[in-house]
């Protein structure tokens, strides 16, 4: 069997500082998610000290990554005077709420970014992990995984063995996966400064309802964060608190085609890229594809769950929760723009029908 190709967001990360554009540094933290190796923090100086885009996962490893990025960019901790967080995935804001405790700095959002847990709640949980038997803080992190979906099935929280292997490497505390309060929220067109010029904050929802890009006028750089990626899709989140998710996504990945004098996309994983409205194009393909795929199964699966579907348009490897909410997604729009019917069985299980000749 030929070895598929490895894609540039599974790069391991490497210690290796490069300039991308003047003012912004490219490091690279360590990451071992599901088809990634890394995640990128961009280091931005000026004359506050500098700012960092996205500073990687919770947990020592990538905090003490993070510092020796730094350190080897010629930056200590308490230069940082700005998070910078393109969205709410842990391996994003990881590192964000101990740079505010340990260098005052502020924690930058777009305004739609929502703490998953209020301050208080955090401090009762970490009390309450300090007390706890094992066996209790194990049962309190199963059940921080799990959730009822949109489609009504409950999250799949990881295997007890790998809690604890994590547990054990990491010296785990729940608290770490916190989504942190941010103090400065950015909206839609504001401009913000960093590395001695403006830059244009640009809100882009579709892999998440909160994701935030920038623009930087002067060079034409954009901070695409998860937005868009240069050898992978971004994942889609089937959400519920949006009409469809799969619409805002194309939407944001047009506007990609209208910066005018972009020229370089600095990506949250993977290289640098060039051309970033030539990408977006391509993704906007990927998920048309898709979205045939689906019609073209329809005749054979009838009304389906999720699930259901979610086996047709992914191959085996993939299968799972984060399958089944891009699913979601591409079966939400097709009833936003006429073509499934939407239905809920007796337990819970939200079901559709796409209908035929559309």
């Amino acid at each position: 069997m030929t070895e598929r190709p490895r894609k540039q967001e599974q790069e391991e990360a490497t210690t290796e500082i490069t300039e991308v554009v003047p003012g912004v540094l490219r490091t690279m933290l360590p990451v071992n998610l599901p088809g990634l190796g890394h995640v990128n923090c961009y280091v931005m100086e000026d004359e506050r000290g500098v700012a960092v885009v996205d500073p990687g996962l919770p947990g020592p490893d990538s905090w003490n990554a993070l510092v020796d990025r730094l350190d080897r960019a010629g930056y200590k901790v308490g230069d940082v005077h700005t998070a910078i967080i393109t969205h709410s995935h842990h391996d994003h804001f990881g590192g964000a709420e101990r740079l505010r405790e340990e260098a005052g700095a502020d924690i930058l959002t777009h305004e739609s970014f929502r703490p998953l847990f209020e301050r208080n709640e955090a401090r009762e949980d970490h009390d309450a992990e300090a007390n706890a038997s094992e066996e209790e803080v194990l049962e309190r992190i199963e059940k921080s995984f799990r959730a009822r979906t949109p489609w009504g099935t409950e999250r799949t929280p990881p295997s007890r063995e790998y809690i604890q292997r994590f547990r054990a490497r990491d010296n785990f505390h729940a608290r770490w996966f916190q989504t942190p309060k941010p103090t400065v929220k950015v909206v839609d067109s504001q401009v913000v400064r960093f590395a001695r010029r403006d830059w244009v904050a640009l809100h882009t929802p579709g892999h998440t309802g909160d994701h935030l890009c920038l623009y930087d006028l002067e060079y034409g750089a954009v901070f695409s964060g998860d937005h868009v990626l240069p050898t992978i899709t971004p994942h889609i989140a089937g959400r519920s608190d949006t009409d469809d998710s799969l619409a805002e996504f194309f939407d944001s990945l047009e506007r990609m085609k209208t910066l005018e004098g972009a020229t370089m996309a600095l990506p949250a994983h993977g290289h640098p890229f060039s051309d970033i409205g030539a990408r977006a194009d391509d993704i906007c393909d990927h998920h048309h594809e898709r979205l045939n795929v689906l019609r073209h199964a329809s005749p054979k699966l009838g009304c389906a769950t999720v699930e259901e579907f979610m086996r047709v348009l992914f191959s085996e490897r993939a299968w799972g929760d984060m399958a089944a909410s891009e699913t979601f997604a591409h079966l939400v729009h097709l009833k936003v723009i006429g073509e499934a019917h939407q239905d809920v069985t007796s337990d819970g299980l939200v079901t559709f029908e796409i209908k035929p000749g559309l």
